[in-house]
């Protein structure tokens, strides 16, 4: 096993497109890490430069101790895990995981071993003699991660391994891949797109954004502390609520009413005249539930529920608003970033699914006012949490990259 240090790392293309612009990340040994964000952030091009199969255009790529940037990719001592398997369909299951051994020229002992024990691992003994056409979507994916196992490789790489699995089979190979890399504890780098696989696989999780790292911090604290606007809103499911606010000392002023925000909230955002306020669907409440009994009559509002969607354990609760035209640019440049995901001006509440609520009632709502968090609408940052702390990146989003974005065809963005 060995640490992955990239430090400064830029991967320019012949048009002078930035896939990945300046961006460092040390993976410690035997962490996993993730890289995520929209099609287009440049976190499949981070890892082919980590592999070897993309050039470094500028930056140091450090594996181990040894600075790999010149080292062809059969020198990196690096498994790669492919979204499409990229399995042998002439083989067995048995040679396909045996593969990289022979190509190493193992002897037929260390072979059989090797390989029979990653097939205990996998729960592939009984498939060993079938060919990948008679295996399911999730045991090939099996197979290729024997495959990567067998090598005694330095580090794993997962390119988006469970994107072509259905909902259900992605939920269970997520869990095998935790697994088992909690049990080997090797370097793992893992890039999806999917938020939810981010949250509940990576010890740490770097987002990035037009190849530009916004965040690098664990699950809990991209959760609780997201260092701005487009963190808030890629992380999370539903995804946050964002509304037009203004501040006059502790009090919060927005579209549904005033509450009262704790002093440390209100702070740094004094004087700063209209804000962005972003909190989480599932910190709110009915406030006349009869399970809400730890619900005060303060921070509530009364509003009119427009949708109501029912999913038997928890039911959303959909609330439209007003907002003004610099909040509504700021939402619609967020949707285009999020790969499409609906921000629009509408309160997303998360209730009990026990709750009677229906369309076109007007209910109380409680809000957990502790956990709003205020964004500058020019800047998008987060103007109530500690930047340092939460793992933001400092702002370096040069003015070529967003000249660059602007002009180049979007088909020619890393993926």
């Amino acid at each position: 096993m060995a640490s992955i240090t990239m430090s400064n790392i830029v991967k320019r293309y012949g048009d002078g497109f930035p896939a990945v612009n300046d961006v460092s990340i040390d993976v410690a040994d035997g962490e996993f890490m993730i890289l995520v964000g929209p099609s287009g952030c440049g976190k499949s091009t981070l890892l082919r430069m980590i592999v070897g199969l993309e050039d470094i255009t500028s930056g140091d790529m450090v594996i181990g101790e040894r600075r790999v940037n010149d080292l062809a990719p059969r020198d990196r001592n690096l498994a790669m895990v492919f979204q499409n398997y990229a399995l042998y369909p002439h083989l067995t299951v048995y040679e396909n995981i045996a593969f990289p051994l022979r190509l190493a020229g193992a002897s037929d002992q260390e072979v059989e071993e090797k390989v029979r024990a990653a097939a205990d691992t996998l729960e592939l003994g009984e498939h060993l003699e079938r060919k990948p056409a008679n295996l399911s979507g999730g045991q090939r994916q099996r197979v290729a991660m024997g495959r990567a196992i067998v090598r005694n490789a330095d580090a794993f790489l997962f390119d988006e391994p469970l994107s072509n699995l259905d909902a259900k089979l992605r939920g269970q190979m997520r869990t095998e891949i935790s697994r088992l890399q909690k049990r080997m504890r090797i370097t793992t780098v893992y890039v999806t797109h999917d938020q939810i696989e981010a949250m509940t696989l990576g010890d740490r999780v770097a987002v990035l954004k037009r190849g530009v790292l916004q965040q690098l911090a664990t699950p809990r604290e991209l959760y609780d502390n997201p260092a701005n606007l487009f963190v808030a809103g890629f992380i999370g499911s539903p995804p946050m609520n964002f509304m037009p606010a203004t501040v006059e000392g502790t009090t919060l002023k927005l579209p549904f009413g005033e509450v009262e925000i704790p002093a440390e909230k209100a702070a740094p955002v004094a004087g700063k005249g209209l804000l962005i306020a972003g909190i989480r669907p599932e910190s709110f409440a009915e406030a006349s539930a009869p399970h809400a009994h730890n619900v005060s009559d303060a921070n509530t509002f009364e509003a009119t529920v427009d949708v109501v969607e029912w999913l038997g354990n928890e039911t959303y609760a959909y609330i439209p608003f007003e907002a003004p035209p610099e909040v509504q640019s700021q939402l619609a440049q967020l949707e285009r970033e999020l790969d499409g995901e609906v921000v629009r001006t509408q309160l997303v509440i998360t209730l009990d699914g026990s709750s009677e609520v229906r369309s076109g009632d007007t209910v109380r709502i409680w809000m957990d006012a502790a956990k709003v968090h205020l964004f500058d609408p020019s800047s998008t940052e987060n103007l109530t949490v500690d930047l340092s702390r939460a793992g933001r990146v400092p702002d370096r989003e040069p003015q070529e990259a967003d000249a660059a974005t602007a002009s180049s065809d979007p088909a020619s963005s890393a993926r």
